[in-house]
């Protein structure tokens, strides 16, 4: 009896100081993680942009945090995530992020994708493939899938699109978007865009009263578009169009050539006037089978609502500007003025 409470008591002896040490480190170890995944590294706020891409793993994106020196300890940073859950709500994009924002607030930022949002205008006229090479440059899309993505025949089934592409409905606007945003994303956002305008500017109660239809009004504002910049001639541009269209002649609009061209190198030659393309206004009566850009909403509005004129054709003064003229006697001497003459100096 006397020996086992001997070795009892050497027993409690050994083990108490192993347990309370074994207390201690765990609280030690607890209380060191703790102070790594809540305390900010330094007080200094200048911005750290970081990139998320698709597919990146929590371990990735801790070291890169560190590596960036935005937390102290990349494992304390991932036991945070875990402890609060959000190891799988990380949302891909570009982040700003400082020294002074603790690992918490980190982990909060991007997770709940408060993302760099990179501003992109698009200018009106443009075309898709332009579209997608501008906004190609400033952020990360693919401008292949881009360009095949706005042929979706869902979308263009959806719309009523007669054409094969949404060429003429990606509307020019500025937008703010992520850097991995997606195409499908983009091409989206663009086109409920033009659904809200064509809304708010009540374009399809006017085009019931038209003898067109809403496809054919951008396609002829498409047209309107490439022909001037001037929001003064819109109106008066339309006029000339309507007025062939009614008259049954060749619109004769050298636009619609350049879309014919697969790799137009700026300069049209007259073999190109003879292109056999639905989109040639010199071989085929009528509007193109659709648009041949994107059209702001100035010259939807020109589409639907010409001035009265009588005028046949027009030609560039060079200046922007252009002459219009109601006989061909009068506007082949309007070329010959603003077109073909030579200027000399000494």
């Amino acid at each position: 009896m006397f020996i086992g409470k001997t070795v009892a008591k050497q027993i409690k002896s050994i083990l108490l100081p192993l347990f309370f040490g074994s207390i201690i480190f765990i609280w030690g170890i607890a209380g060191f993680f703790y102070y790594q995944a809540t305390v900010s590294v330094s007080e200094k706020s200048q911005t750290v942009t970081i990139s998320i891409p698709a597919g990146a793993t929590l371990k990735k994106i801790s070291n890169d945090l560190k590596a960036h020196n935005l937390i102290k300890n990349a494992s304390a940073f991932r036991l945070l995530a875990n402890i609060r859950n959000k190891q799988a709500h990380i949302q891909i994009g570009e982040y700003e992020l400082n020294q002074s924002m603790p690992p918490m607030e980190i982990l909060n930022t991007i997770t709940t994708g408060k993302t760099v949002l990179h501003s992109i205008t698009i200018p009106e006229g443009y075309r898709i493939k332009e579209i997608a090479e501008l906004v190609a440059k400033k952020i990360s899309i693919n401008k292949e899938q881009f360009i095949q993505e706005s042929m979706n025949k869902d979308l263009i089934k959806k719309l009523n699109i007669t054409s094969s592409s949404l060429e003429g409905y990606l509307f020019p606007e500025t937008y703010y978007f992520s850097k991995h945003t997606s195409e499908q994303k983009i091409i989206r956002t663009m086109l409920n865009t033009f659904q809200e305008k064509v809304k708010k500017h009540q374009i399809l109660d006017q085009v019931e009263s038209s003898d067109l239809s809403l496809h054919e009004i951008v396609t002829l504002a498409s047209l309107i578009e490439k022909e001037t910049g001037m929001n003064k001639e819109r109106k008066h541009i339309s006029s000339v169009f309507h007025n062939r269209l009614h008259r049954k002649m060749l619109l004769q609009t050298d636009p619609t050539v350049i879309y014919a061209i697969k790799n137009f190198d700026g300069n049209i030659r007259k073999k190109d006037l003879r292109i056999d393309s639905p989109y040639n206004t010199y071989r085929y009566k009528g509007l193109p089978p659709g648009p041949i850009a994107n059209p702001g909403i100035k010259s939807i509005e020109a589409a639907l609502n010409p001035i009265k004129t009588k005028h046949l054709y027009f030609v560039s003064r060079k200046d922007g500007s252009h002459y219009f003229s109601s006989n061909l006697k009068e506007h082949n001497r309007a070329v010959q003025k603003y077109q073909l003459k030579k200027v000399t100096q000494n």
